[in-house]
């Protein structure tokens, strides 16, 4: 059985006080009233341990008042009876308050540890399919690139965990050669697709990248206006209809056609 400091320490400091207070006052000065002392020892049970222990110090310091009193008084008197009642309540009452906001709190601590576990599942699925998966904030930021976007980009991981903005993955795809497109045409082409992810368009692209490979891109405006990306590989849908000598005349004008996704990779180191 595991000891649980948290819902003893309250009453047992509670009891403590109230007892110390007794002493005292039998054997030395005439003691103060510990009430107030007593009322912050509940709110401390109750913030530690949750309503129960809370409640038991509020027990323990309404009976220490009342043997302090007790001792004080042969017989109580109207004011002592109302000063008791009045310990009774707020003691009560701050028992109740401080368990309830405990509890809430413990609910929302727990319910955030699943959430967080759930979305360590999710990423952890999302890094071993083949689609690239980029979710960008209201500000167009990334929160999470899945591993196939930074395989199939040369994207660095420190790069990519640093939140980077959309059009700073286009300007990466841009500088380490990753389209297969004619200089002339990367500047359009990244304004369309800027374009295309601010206004949420649907409508799918197909890009194609210079190690021969096809992505189809597609993108999805989320509720908090954020946006989801999608980088799924079709290569074999679509290279058995492409004219070979494309390639060819892209790479010419490019100045590169000994380009490979190895030098994509060192350019991006």
């Amino acid at each position: 059985m595991q000891f649980d400091w948290r819902a003893i320490s309250g009453p047992a400091l509670t009891a403590a006080t109230a007892l110390c207070a007794i002493v005292a006052d039998r054997h030395f000065i005439v003691f103060p009233s510990p009430a107030p002392l007593l009322v912050c020892l509940v709110a401390l049970a109750g913030s530690l341990g949750g309503l129960v222990p809370g409640l038991i110090s509020a027990v323990i310091a309404v009976a220490g008042q009342a043997l302090l009193l007790c001792r004080a008084t042969p017989g109580y008197v109207g004011t002592d009876l109302a000063g008791l009642v009045m310990l009774a309540i707020s003691t009560a009452a701050t028992a109740g308050i401080t368990g309830l906001l405990r509890k809430k709190r413990t609910d929302a601590f727990g319910r955030e540890r699943r959430h967080h576990v759930v979305a360590e599942r999710l990423s952890a699925a999302l890094d071993q399919v083949d689609i690239g998966i980029v979710l960008l904030d209201a500000d167009t930021r990334a929160e999470f690139i899945n591993r196939a976007f930074r395989n199939y980009f040369a994207l660095p991981d420190a790069k990519a965990d640093s939140k980077p903005p959309f059009i700073a993955l286009m300007y990466h795809g841009r500088d380490t050669g990753a389209f297969e497109l004619p200089e002339g045409e990367l500047s359009a082409f990244i304004a369309r697709r800027t374009e295309m992810m601010r206004s949420g368009d649907k409508t799918p692209i197909n890009i194609d990248l210079a190690d021969g490979r096809v992505l189809r891109f597609s993108c999805t405006a989320l509720p908090d206006g954020g946006r989801m990306l999608s980088y799924t590989p079709v290569t074999d849908l679509v290279r058995h209809t492409d004219d070979p000598a494309r390639l060819e005349h892209y790479q010419s004008q490019r100045g590169g056609e000994g380009r490979s996704p190895t030098r994509h990779l060192r350019a991006a180191e």
